[in-house]
């Protein structure tokens, strides 16, 4: 197993949630915080806590992308007008390697992240290997002729787990994918319970 999965996994533990609700997470059968002393924390948690807790478990959700790319992502969706919380996951649901992974173009958001950077696809035609990439409403992200046999690209089409978003549309056969609109919180088919209201106050506070 890579570092990579194992952090992965890790993650899940972490935040006492299987995060991106995949039947393998070893969290399903341990369902506590990893290390020597994890299934005795049971101590109450603050408020400041549940707003960090809120913040770190969208976070890992996003590929664990770092604090910096974060707390950028939230300043603008404070500067944009209306919801913070809803303007920050429109933001998060916006880049690339969230979108090719929401689009079941790879099948976990590291993966995603990866065959990104490695040029596998194309957004309006232009080959594009910016993770982090925002696209906007009308975007057309296509994986490239080259890479439309790749097993991971085959395998993540062809999965049952996730169910693809009213805000794309997919075109299996072309292997592309339009980002029809910006999408709210409640749009979004997270498998557990997201609280960007939280992180909100936690960025406030």
């Amino acid at each position: 197993m890579s570092r990579r999965h194992s952090a992965k996994y890790k993650i899940d533990r972490r935040v006492g949630e299987n995060i991106w609700g995949r039947p393998k997470s070893p969290f399903n059968k341990r369902p506590n915080k990893p290390g020597q002393h994890g299934p005795n924390r049971r101590a109450k948690v603050s408020d400041y806590g549940m707003q960090l807790m809120a913040k770190q478990k969208l976070k890992f959700y996003y590929g664990d992308i770092t604090e910096k790319q974060f707390r950028k992502t939230f300043d603008e969706a404070s500067r944009r007008r209306g919801n913070t919380a809803q303007n920050l996951i429109g933001l998060l649901e916006s880049r690339l390697d969230a979108f090719v992974y929401r689009s079941k173009f790879a099948p976990t958001i590291f993966a995603s992240r990866q065959f990104v950077n490695h040029g596998h696809v194309t957004v309006n035609g232009v080959k594009t290997n910016i993770g982090s990439y925002r696209l906007k409403p009308g975007d057309i992200v296509q994986v490239r002729e080259k890479s439309r046999n790749m097993a991971l690209v085959l395998e993540a089409l062809g999965s049952p787990e996730r169910d693809l978003p009213d805000y794309i549309e997919v075109d299996p056969k072309a292997m592309s994918a339009t980002f029809v609109r910006l999408p709210e919180l409640s749009d979004v088919p997270y498998p557990v319970q997201m609280e960007p209201a939280q992180v909100v106050e936690y960025y406030s506070s």
